[in-house]
């Protein structure tokens, strides 16, 4: 039996009961990303290519 996922909310989500939060888990190398409100739905890329998203993200963002 595969272990289970530990998926940990965003820091932006506010408190421990927010709806609608973005939660980030690590699976074989690859990082996995969903929407606390829609868990079946997973996005899976790298990591490096998570981190390029997040500096883009950083660098526009008023």
């Amino acid at each position: 039996m595969a272990p289970a996922l530990v998926w940990q909310k965003s820091s932006f989500s506010g408190n421990e009961d927010a709806p609608n939060c973005l939660e980030l888990a690590t699976h074989e190398g690859a990082a996995l990303l969903r929407e606390s409100d829609a868990p079946g739905d997973v996005l899976r890329t790298t990591p490096e290519a998570l981190a390029g998203l997040i500096r883009r993200v950083r660098e526009v963002t008023p």
